[in-house]
């Protein structure tokens, strides 16, 4: 499932390529053609990610709430304007390892094809024609335009330069602003939207109050937004925490540790395009985590392997039918 970092990727790439601009919409699939009418022609104003949900604000204060879900992913093709600021997942715009220290631009080729900049949500391939810089020159000679449709897309987002495709999505609605405000009421605190520390006392007395899990809590999006499978794991062996205690008997300083954790690690993926969970690594060990996501995180996807910690074989289980991995002496 596509977590927190990829929706405000996304947004991103919304708001350089959409946002101020008049946009033709439709549906190939069939399945939105009403919504699509409504917004057909009409300029695109506003962006916002709010942990796992995008908002894209149009005229007349339509609002489009786009939830990818399991499956759901954006396909961008044509001229992409892309913010070199933020680095891709293939590495190719300044990338940056976690103490800030450049690398080479060689392409770093992540076989998983986990959150490329062409198709961004559940791993798939796209044609793309991306520029590295704010100049587009055109499409080359030998490119379709508009691009065919391939599969099943829920919406087609074009201007006259870039097309954004809809695949999968779990809902994909026109909300009106009081719906969409009561959408975003209903997330849990997300820290590239809200003030950091207001989120860090609401995400911490939520947890402290209640029964459930703490390897639940994290999945809930009322508690906290974006987590996903991947950074639950991930955030809970960062904290040597036993993923089934309840939340009120986690120690506080542990839960404000997870909250400020969250917020590290979703920079660093909202920057890479990976989900990056390691810390302090040599450039080469950085490249490598990088292009593979078996060399990216301490325990996911890692059931049977040593800890690289304690040398324990990480386990993997069944929590709310979703897998959950951890060590079980470093999080005894």
């Amino acid at each position: 499932m596509p977590e927190g970092h990829s929706v405000h990727r996304i947004a991103r790439q919304f708001d350089r390529n959409f946002v101020g601009r008049p946009v033709v919409a439709s549906s190939p699939q069939g399945r939105f053609v009403e919504g699509a009418a409504v917004i057909d022609g009409r300029t695109a104003t506003e962006v916002r990610a709010v942990g796992k949900q995008m908002f894209l604000a149009f005229d007349d204060d339509i609002w489009l709430r786009v939830h990818l879900g399991m499956y759901g992913a954006w396909d961008f093709a044509g001229e992409i304007l892309v913010d070199p600021t933020i680095a891709s997942a293939n590495g190719r715009m300044g990338q940056t390892n976690q103490r800030g220290t450049a690398l080479d631009d060689a392409p770093i080729l992540d076989a998983a094809g986990e959150n490329s900049l062409a198709s961004i949500g559940a791993p798939r391939r796209t044609r793309v024609h991306v520029r590295m810089s704010e100049q587009t020159t055109g499409l080359a000679e030998d490119e379709q335009w508009p691009p065919a449709v391939v599969g099943q897309v829920r919406l087609r987002l074009m201007t006259d330069i870039t097309c954004a495709d809809l695949r999968g999505p779990t809902a994909c609605a026109l909300q009106t602003p009081e719906e969409m405000a009561a959408s975003v009421a209903k997330l849990g605190p997300d820290p590239l939207v809200d003030d950091v520390a207001v989120g860090e006392e609401r995400f911490t007395a939520t947890v402290r109050r209640k029964p459930t899990p703490i390897g639940l809590l994290l999945m809930d999006q009322a508690v906290v937004s974006g987590i996903g499978n991947v950074y639950r794991a991930e955030v809970l062996f960062r904290a040597r925490q036993n993923p089934h205690t309840p939340g009120r008997d986690v120690p506080e300083e542990t839960v404000r540790a997870l909250w400020r954790d969250w917020v590290k690690l979703l920079s660093i993926g909202v920057e890479t395009g990976q989900m990056m969970t390691m810390d302090d690594l040599a450039p080469d060990d950085y490249r490598r985590a990088m292009a593979s996501r078996d060399d990216r995180h301490w325990v996911y996807h890692r059931a049977g392997l040593p800890c690289r910690v304690c040398g324990t074989a990480i386990v993997v289980e069944e929590m709310a039918s979703r897998k959950l991995y951890w060590c079980p002496r470093c999080q005894a």
